[in-house]
């Protein structure tokens, strides 16, 4: 028993030895430095500083995170509806298609390349592209200088597409003041007069066929005649063309968009006033087909930002040149001097699916993302999706959907929708084979119009071989071999468009025949120089 009392007191008696040598040996340490050197305070005094370092940064990280899901969490409350709304808004969509509540939601974003090229593996394969372009202007230069011995860059078929520029100038000027101000006044006299004549249905019956006459005249028949009459070459025609369908579309919108909200006013006064025209002006220029009275705006321009864009923009036309120059006019002046065959249209097919392959991509470029977003910056529009990951599709539905995604709205909102309303939300096939055929129509419209020919290679794309992949190749599949699939008809179907069209424009061209007749345009101008 004692000896068990004895134990614990010596345990203790020997931590206070412990202890006291301990402090005098620190004591000897910091007075004298007899056995611890300066290393030591010094160690002391970084760990102290990079405690502090720590916790600054820590304290700075955690600033930074709550400003960024503070951003994140407000942009996902823009994005999304509430629950409930968005619920009732699929329950009218499965039922009737409500046409006044399922809108689209303007946001502020980038566009996706955009954010892309903020990575630097992306903006490598950027790069390798432009060298592509770079190699291209060499090959042109060292070709011509060892063909005729001097340095050569002939742009005469850049100066062919884009000639008679006043003639397209002035008609664009006819067309944009038509649009400005007849829809608009149309819409401002209806909406003083609708709650207050005696017969409103009848006056709105007049007055909108007789804005549709005008419609018919101005935007309808006037640029056909201007392009057919003064024989605009195909880039002008594109310009007049294409401009005549952007202001069909967009006074569509405007009026679409404004009158529900006059019909169903009640104003006490009896008088109702249309949307500013400051707003309408503002929407025929930015890059949208759906109006609103306001969209979401940047704080500023960058000015160096549209100048960037419109130099790739440019940069795309001269890549478009020298891929047409070194890779298909070579090409079909071999092709145009045989007799037809199905072996020599097989052989130009293929010959023009990689260089048709470069010219999907550039279009895609140089118009939906950078045209677009020089206009968008210019005009402080903030939505910049004009198109989203269409790379990525594994089905030509996706694909559709997601390739433009400004013509998409429209066509989904002021045709697909409403067909589905009209139809009554009991045929969503019908209405959806009226918007393909419906595209269908209007793609091959502008091709025959601007190249002067009628090949229906367009329609039978979109209407025939669209439709039949749409509803074979559905969203459901999500592997990679289908992506391929459909990239690979994809492509062979733009070298059968580029094949084509560049075959045909080559012989107007070269061809001295003159097919002025309605039959001799629908006639392709090859058949007549073959034979």
């Amino acid at each position: 028993m004692e000896q068990g009392q004895r134990a614990p007191g010596r345990a203790r008696q020997r931590k206070r030895a412990g202890r006291r040598q301990e402090e005098e040996e620190e004591t000897q340490g910091l007075d004298g430095n007899i056995e611890q050197p300066d290393s030591i305070t010094s160690l002391i005094q970084w760990r102290r500083r990079m405690e502090v370092v720590k916790s600054e940064l820590l304290e700075h990280m955690q600033v930074q995170l709550g400003d960024l899901l503070d951003k994140a969490a407000e942009e996902a409350a823009r994005c999304y509806p509430q629950p409930h709304r968005k619920a009732r808004l699929e329950r009218e969509d499965r039922g009737r298609g409500s046409l006044l509540e399922k809108r689209k939601v303007f946001v502020d974003r980038q566009s996706l390349l955009d954010e892309l090229l903020e990575v630097e593996h992306f903006r490598t394969i950027y790069h390798m592209f432009i060298a592509v372009l770079c190699v291209f202007i060499v090959s042109t230069v060292v070709v011509d200088f060892i063909d005729q011995g001097s340095l050569v860059l002939d742009f005469d078929l850049f100066i062919f597409a884009f000639g008679r520029l006043p003639t397209v100038l002035a008609t664009w000027l006819v067309m944009f003041l038509y649009t400005l101000l007849v829809p608009y006044k149309a819409l401002q006299l209806w909406a003083d007069s609708y709650h207050t004549v005696r017969f409103p249905r009848l006056f709105t019956a007049i007055l909108w066929g007789a804005l549709l006459a005008c419609h018919a005249t101005v935007l309808g028949f006037y640029p056909i005649y201007m392009v057919i009459q003064h024989q605009l070459p195909p880039a002008s025609r594109f310009i007049v063309v294409l401009e005549q369908i952007r202001f069909l579309m967009k006074s569509h919108s405007f009026l679409r968009e404004a009158v529900p909200g006059i019909i169903h006013a009640k104003p006490p006064d009896g008088e109702v006033k249309p949307p500013a025209m400051s707003t309408y002006l503002y929407f025929l220029f930015c890059p949208t087909l759906i109006y609103r009275e306001s969209y979401p705006r940047t704080p500023y321009v960058r000015w160096k930002y549209v100048a960037q864009n419109f130099a790739k923009f440019l940069g795309c036309l001269f890549y478009s040149y020298f891929i047409l120059e070194r890779l298909c006019i070579p090409v079909f002046t071999n092709m145009s001097k045989q007799p037809f065959s199905i072996k020599t249209l097989v052989l130009s097919i293929f010959n023009a699916t990689l260089p048709g392959t470069f010219l999907l991509l550039l279009a895609f470029f140089a118009f939906l993302h950078c045209w677009l977003n020089a206009f968008a910056e210019m005009l402080r529009f903030a939505d910049r999706t004009f198109y989203k990951d269409w790379w990525n599709s594994t089905s030509f539905a996706t694909y559709y959907r997601t390739w433009n995604v400004v013509v998409h709205d429209w066509l989904y909102y002021y045709l697909y929708q409403d067909l589905f309303w009209l139809f009554r939300g009991r045929s969503r096939v019908a209405a959806m084979l009226s918007v393909f055929i419906t595209s269908a129509i209007v793609h091959e419209y502008v091709i025959t119009l601007c190249f002067g020919f009628f090949y229906p290679v367009m329609f039978t794309l979109f209407a025939i071989f669209g439709v039949i992949f749409n509803f074979l190749l559905n969203d459901k599949r999500k592997s990679p071999i289908w992506n391929i699939i459909m990239w690979t008809c994809l492509f062979i179907g733009q070298g059968i468009q580029v094949c084509l069209y560049c075959q045909e424009w080559y012989a107007q061209i070269h061809c001295p025949l003159e097919q002025k007749t309605f039959w001799g345009l629908m006639t392709p101008r090859s058949w007549s120089c073959r034979s």
